[in-house]
């Protein structure tokens, strides 16, 4: 079984377009006033039609 590295080479060096900034939280989702469940497709990913959930 091969040994995975756990540590970087010695003369290894962070290229200059990393960052030591974490990532930014994604925005919460904007709710649609026209949907009167509260359930948005695009964000469920399913669709609903004639009472059964489908999804593309």
């Amino acid at each position: 079984m091969t040994q995975r590295a756990t540590q970087r080479p010695d003369n290894f060096e962070k290229p200059a377009h990393w960052s030591d900034t974490p990532p930014p939280k994604p925005k919460p989702p904007e709710e649609n006033p026209d949907d009167p469940q509260g359930l948005s497709p695009t964000r469920y990913g399913d669709w609903v039609k004639d009472g059964i959930a489908i999804d593309f």
